[in-house]
Protein backbone atom coordinates (compact mmCIF):
# COMPACT_ATOMS: atom_id res chain seq x y z
CA UNK A 1 0.00 0.00 0.00
CA UNK A 2 1.25 3.48 -0.83
CA UNK A 3 0.10 7.08 -1.02
CA UNK A 4 0.57 8.80 -4.38
CA UNK A 5 0.14 12.57 -4.25
CA UNK A 6 0.04 14.80 -7.34
CA UNK A 7 1.82 18.16 -7.36
CA UNK A 8 -1.59 19.86 -7.59
CA UNK A 9 -2.75 17.97 -4.48
CA UNK A 10 0.37 18.98 -2.57
CA UNK A 11 -0.27 22.62 -3.48
CA UNK A 12 -3.95 22.29 -2.50
CA UNK A 13 -3.03 21.03 0.98
CA UNK A 14 -0.54 23.87 1.39
CA UNK A 15 -3.02 26.54 0.29
CA UNK A 16 -6.33 25.26 1.67
CA UNK A 17 -5.21 23.51 4.87
CA UNK A 18 -2.17 25.74 5.51
CA UNK A 19 0.14 22.75 5.91
CA UNK A 20 3.84 23.42 5.91
CA UNK A 21 7.09 21.63 6.52
CA UNK A 22 6.93 19.69 9.80
CA UNK A 23 3.15 19.12 9.64
CA UNK A 24 1.39 15.78 9.28
CA UNK A 25 -1.70 15.01 7.21
CA UNK A 26 -3.59 11.89 8.24
CA UNK A 27 -5.85 9.96 5.85
CA UNK A 28 -8.22 7.86 7.96
CA UNK A 29 -11.36 5.70 7.90
CA UNK A 30 -14.36 7.78 8.91
CA UNK A 31 -17.68 6.26 9.96
CA UNK A 32 -20.48 7.49 7.72
CA UNK A 33 -20.86 8.15 4.05
CA UNK A 34 -19.58 5.68 1.51
CA UNK A 35 -16.56 4.95 -0.59
CA UNK A 36 -15.78 2.66 -3.53
CA UNK A 37 -14.26 0.23 -1.00
CA UNK A 38 -16.72 0.26 1.92
CA UNK A 39 -20.34 1.25 2.27
CA UNK A 40 -20.92 3.13 5.52
CA UNK A 41 -17.34 4.47 5.70
CA UNK A 42 -15.60 7.31 3.91
CA UNK A 43 -12.13 8.78 3.77
CA UNK A 44 -11.33 11.50 6.29
CA UNK A 45 -8.42 13.92 6.23
CA UNK A 46 -7.00 15.87 9.16
CA UNK A 47 -3.82 17.50 10.33
CA UNK A 48 -2.44 15.43 13.17
CA UNK A 49 0.65 13.94 14.75
CA UNK A 50 1.33 10.29 13.83
CA UNK A 51 1.11 7.50 16.38
CA UNK A 52 1.59 4.18 14.58
CA UNK A 53 2.13 4.68 10.85
CA UNK A 54 1.25 1.94 8.37
CA UNK A 55 2.27 3.87 5.25
CA UNK A 56 3.65 7.33 4.59
CA UNK A 57 5.04 9.65 1.97
CA UNK A 58 6.79 12.96 2.48
CA UNK A 59 6.73 16.01 0.21
CA UNK A 60 8.39 19.34 1.04
CA UNK A 61 8.81 18.21 4.64
CA UNK A 62 5.07 17.45 5.02
CA UNK A 63 4.23 13.93 6.16
CA UNK A 64 1.17 12.33 4.53
CA UNK A 65 0.28 9.09 6.28
CA UNK A 66 -2.20 6.36 7.20
CA UNK A 67 -2.22 4.92 10.71
CA UNK A 68 -2.05 1.16 11.25
CA UNK A 69 -5.56 1.19 12.77
CA UNK A 70 -6.96 2.51 9.45
CA UNK A 71 -5.04 0.26 7.04
CA UNK A 72 -8.05 -2.11 6.78
CA UNK A 73 -10.02 0.62 4.99
CA UNK A 74 -7.70 0.57 1.98
CA UNK A 75 -8.13 -3.20 1.53
CA UNK A 76 -4.97 -3.79 -0.54
CA UNK A 77 -5.29 -0.57 -2.55
CA UNK A 78 -2.95 2.37 -3.08
CA UNK A 79 -4.39 5.82 -2.38
CA UNK A 80 -4.02 8.30 -5.26
CA UNK A 81 -4.69 11.94 -4.36
CA UNK A 82 -5.28 14.49 -7.10
CA UNK A 83 -7.29 17.71 -7.46
CA UNK A 84 -10.46 18.42 -9.42
CA UNK A 85 -9.45 21.79 -10.88
CA UNK A 86 -13.06 22.73 -11.69
CA UNK A 87 -14.21 22.24 -8.07
CA UNK A 88 -10.85 23.08 -6.46
CA UNK A 89 -11.04 20.07 -4.17
CA UNK A 90 -9.06 16.88 -3.76
CA UNK A 91 -10.13 13.64 -5.40
CA UNK A 92 -9.25 10.20 -4.13
CA UNK A 93 -8.81 7.05 -6.17
CA UNK A 94 -8.09 3.57 -4.87
CA UNK A 95 -5.99 1.39 -7.15
CA UNK A 96 -5.46 -2.32 -6.47
CA UNK A 97 -1.84 -3.06 -5.63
Amino acid sequence: MKIVLSEEALNWFKEEMDVESGDGVNFYARYGGSSPLHDGFSLGVKMDKPEEIAVQTEHDGILFYIESRDAWFFDGHDLHVQVDLQLNEPTYAYEKM
